[in-house]
């Protein structure tokens, strides 16, 4: 895993402003994803599909910002997103969206996806990017998923700042992306 990470500036949404859990805000529901193509040709491709929902971004309700992210190595490119949301139901809605799914169904066969999320009492945006960056670089590894019913929590060493880390535990059976916790 490389340690070379690039993000992109920070995109704020509807929910972005301190009162609303963004920056030096309130509680905010973290999500980190990663995308490893099976051919480094395929790369392009899904970093634009990231590029084009990010232009959709400042419309979202319940976002409160987005950083995408790129790993340029050449033999082994990742890509994903490090999303800030105001409450997991925001993040599932996100996940629902036509488009969304749209763009998971086209490249899910591709390669392949891990995420994780984890709740922060107050949103503190460098403590964040680091956190993510620490996953990304491999310095923290991946919460494991586990085979109960619903998202189990992780506790992931070397990210105090952020809370307990959320591995997701079951994917929606349509786009292969968490979904909500069953009922029940």
């Amino acid at each position: 895993m490389s340690a070379t990470v690039w993000f992109t500036s920070w995109k704020s949404g509807l929910a972005g402003g301190p009162s609303a859990g963004g920056p030096g805000g309130g509680a905010a529901l973290v999500s980190v994803t990663e995308f490893t193509p099976r051919r480094p040709w395929s790369a392009p491709g899904v970093a634009m599909a990231g590029m084009a929902l990010r232009r959709v971004w400042g419309g979202l309700d319940g976002a409160v910002g987005l950083w995408l992210w790129v790993d340029p190595d050449p033999l082994r490119p990742r890509s994903g997103s490090v999303s800030v949301w105001r409450a997991e139901r925001d993040l599932y809605a996100f996940v629902a969206r036509p488009d969304h799914a749209r763009i998971v169904r086209s490249h899910r066969d591709r390669g392949s996806m891990r995420s994780t999320t984890w709740t922060t009492g107050s949103f503190d945006p460098d403590a964040t990017r680091e956190a993510a960056r620490s996953l990304l670089s491999g310095r923290s590894p991946w919460p494991v998923r586990r085979r109960e019913r619903g998202p189990e929590a992780a506790a992931v060493p070397g990210l105090p700042s952020c809370g307990a880390a959320r591995a997701a535990a079951r994917p929606d059976a349509e786009t292969g992306w968490p979904g909500p916790p069953p009922a029940g």
